[in-house]
């Protein structure tokens, strides 16, 4: 596609670029259908393109489909220059980007915004997850969550009531060095968790490097653990956590500055987000749009499961 027709390289080039319906259209299908359009119930490529509505209709099982079935944009009526503008902005802003900001300069709602960028989260889960963390990884835990005196007393006492007692979501990170990371948020920061995340991502055998919690001491027999003691100095040579606590300063001041508020149901979602940036910190705005616009396929969330929940996940 890069070699066909000039993209996009600043969201001012994006905005003009996808400002055409037809020019939307026409990079959508190239994307998605390299070798034209594929009806999505018998795989076809035999078809007939019906112009008033843009919709293709095969001519062996005469379903009718649209560039957005199959894909974070199906069942929604905002139209594909909003979705691919949207996208640009949420994977190329450091510190995130709001849905209100969204919403005021896409012109939607912000509700609308609001479910736009959790579907967009949905793409950003990239398929390197694949691929284990190796050689020198640093794991820390961290823990996310408004604080209860800051919180409504009937919303306070809601948590009170169902949780027992007030606390903070638990999440674990895997960072390797010059490298990706990997996040996951767990019930609370038992060893037993810990050490399932560890194995889950991290290739054994690997230089794991920890604080001196507790619960990295069974799983840190299956690597070359290596342990610094915060509470005698921050750094001892190459052994220190500081490349994932600079990550968790990074994720917390989105979630605080820009995000404001994070349902502990959704948490997951937007440490998607934040690793999706991290992780392709050395490409340029292009390159990570790009990226993020080849996971966009096969994924698909709906509104009522996005709100049907508001449990610890």
């Amino acid at each position: 596609m890069k070699d066909q027709v000039k993209l996009p390289t600043t969201l001012q080039e994006a905005i003009k670029y996808f400002a055409d319906p037809q020019a939307c259209l026409d990079f959508t299908v190239a994307l998605r259908w390299p070798q034209g359009p594929v009806c999505p119930r018998c795989n076809s490529l035999e078809h007939r393109f019906l112009k008033t509505r843009s919709v293709w209709e095969c001519k062996r099982c005469k379903k009718q489909y649209s560039v957005k079935v199959g894909t974070i944009f199906e069942d929604s009526a905002v139209k594909l220059d909003k979705w691919l503008c949207a996208i640009w902005m949420i994977v190329n802003a450091k510190n995130g980007v709001s849905s209100y900001e969204i919403a005021r300069s896409l012109g939607v709602t912000q509700k609308t915004a609001w479910f736009m960028m959790h579907r967009i989260r949905l793409a950003l889960q990239h398929g390197s997850i694949d691929r284990k963390l190796m050689g020198e990884v640093e794991v820390d835990e961290t823990y996310i969550g408004g604080k209860a005196r800051n919180m409504h007393h009937d919303k306070r006492a809601k948590l009170m009531q169902n949780e027992g007692a007030f606390r903070k979501a638990v999440v674990v990170g895997m960072l390797e060095r010059k490298g990706e990371v990997r996040t996951a948020v767990l019930r609370t920061a038992s060893e037993k968790l810990l050490g399932k995340s560890v194995r889950e991502h991290v290739v054994p055998g690997s230089h794991l490097i920890t604080d001196e919690a507790a619960g990295y001491t069974k799983v840190g027999r299956e690597y070359a653990h290596k342990v610094i003691n915060h509470a005698e100095t921050y750094v001892k040579g190459t052994v220190h956590t500081n490349s994932i606590e600079n990550y968790w300063s990074l994720l917390k001041r989105g979630i605080k500055g820009t995000y404001i508020s994070v349902e502990p149901f959704h948490l997951f979602r937007y440490l998607d987000e934040q690793s999706f940036r991290f992780n392709t910190r050395k490409d340029n705005d292009q390159g990570r749009f790009m990226l993020a616009l080849s996971s966009i396929t096969g994924r698909r969330v709906q509104y009522r499961e996005l709100i049907g929940r508001t449990t610890w996940h």
